[in-house]
Formats: C-alpha cells, structure tokens, sequence
C-alpha cells in the first residue's frame, strides 16, 4: 500500500468514525497481496474486522451501563462445587431465547450458593450478544421506583425500562418491602409480565414472599406473574464463598428469636 493510499484510507477512517477499519487496512492489504485476495474480498476483511470492533466495543459499554456488581461470566461458574444445577440447562439459557421469549429466570437459594454469579453471567451473556440490561438489587430497584413515584414519573419510569429486554432484581429477601414499596415492585413485575424478561434471585422460598411483601395477597399475584412463564432453577448447599474457610471458627448462626 502507498503511503498516499495510507493517508487517504487514515483520513478516511477517520471521517466514518472507523478506527478498526484505519489500524486494519494495511495489515490486511498485505495479507491480501500474499494470499491473492481479490478487491471484494480484500474489502469485505476490512469491513468485518471494523464490525467485529464496533460489537466488542458496543458489547463493552452494554455490560458497563448494566451495573453488574463484578464481571462473572458463565464460564467462572464452579459447577463442580455447585451440583445442584445442571451445566446444561445453564448453558441453554445462555443462548439466551428465554428473552427471545420474553420469559424469566428464578433462582432461589440460600446466601453463597451462586444466584448472582449465574444472574450476572447470564446478564453479561445478554450484553454481549446487543441486549440492553440492567442489574440492580431489590432494595435498590425499590429506591429507584419510590424516588419516581414521588416525582410523578412512575409511569413515565416503567415506560424507560420497557426498553430493556432484561432486569436482574437480586437479592429479594434480604430486607422486607414497605407496603408502598411492594406495590410498586408489583407494578414492574406487573408491566413486564409477557413483555419483557426478569432475572430474579431470592434467599427465601416462595412460601416466605408473603413476609417480604407484607401479605400474602401482593406476594401470590406477584409469583403468579413471575413463574407462569420461567425457569426455575433451586440452588442448594453450602456457601461457595466459605468452602476454603475454617467453619470451626465461624459463630453458628441463631436460631429464629434470638438477636441477630
């Protein structure tokens, strides 16, 4: 390549905002001489690498926007510690249909068991392949809902968020909801239902929801909405994050009615 044609390609590049196609273009354009490429070919290659640059970088700034508490994808999953879940099923849910479907994920289990681990990978999964996403948990989704109906923008709220195919709401359990808070979380899920996809993580079993929502009437409505069309996925036994960890010198957890 000339060193005008350089120029001109740079130049170029810089015009169409394509960096990919400018760092490319010589180092294809010798790669084409030697293998015999012809003209369309030699074209299409730089076209390609600047795509493949476009989606790695539009794939960067999706999982930056998402606010994923750490970048774990599917592949750091332990599945060997972790035999409650099945590596298949994960990695079917990883082709990601189930938002093509607009149907939702659950997974119930107690603390240190992987729920955000696989919700995170599976949001990043997302991410890459040109979803929008948004992760936060539930104490935090119920701020961000309370802050806009007390603006009078809830619906105008619900509205933005229906412009992502996927929310992961972790962490349902952790801290009860306020009658005016569950109301509201009601009306996402609500607004989602069959619309749009849900990841949701819970330390606490169905049958305890209705002590998280305040009563069991907001409680069964909002698990009809969730699970009628889901992947339930139960995660069992011990914490991950203590598997290394000495448990003889960890205080034994009280029992229910004793001071936490």
């Amino acid at each position: 390549m000339t060193s005008d044609a350089a120029s001109q390609i740079a130049y170029l590049a810089r015009a169409l905002k394509a960096p990919a196609l400018r760092d490319s273009a010589e180092r294809l354009a010798g790669r084409a001489r030697a293998d015999g490429w012809t003209h369309q070919e030699y074209l299409a290659a730089c076209l390609e690498a600047e795509a493949a640059a476009r989606s790695a970088h539009g794939a960067a700034n999706r999982t930056r926007a998402a606010g994923f508490p750490a970048r774990k994808t599917i592949e750091d999953f332990d599945f060997d510690h972790q035999r409650s879940v099945k590596r298949d099923h994960i990695l079917h849910l990883a082709t990601l249909d189930f938002i093509t479907a607009r149907t939702n994920i659950v997974l119930p289990g107690p603390p240190g068991t992987g729920k955000t681990m696989l919700a995170t990978g599976l949001g990043i999964k997302a991410c890459q392949a040109g979803h929008r996403v948004l992760f936060a948990t539930a104490a935090a989704w119920t701020s961000r809902l309370t802050a806009a109906h007390r603006a009078g923008r809830l619906q105008a709220a619900i509205t933005r968020l229906a412009r992502y195919p996927l929310l992961v709401i972790d962490e349902i359990g952790y801290i009860p909801f306020e009658h005016e808070a569950a109301s509201l979380f009601f009306q996402l899920i609500s607004a989602r239902y069959e619309n749009a996809s849900v990841i949701v993580t819970s330390n606490k079993a169905f049958s305890s929801w209705g002590e998280i929502f305040g009563g069991d009437t907001v409680a069964a409505a909002m698990i009809d909405r969730l699970v009628h069309h889901a992947d339930i996925i139960s995660l069992k036994g011990d914490s991950y994050r203590l598997r290394n960890r000495d448990l003889g010198r960890i205080p034994a957890a009280r029992h229910d009615g004793e001071n936490s």
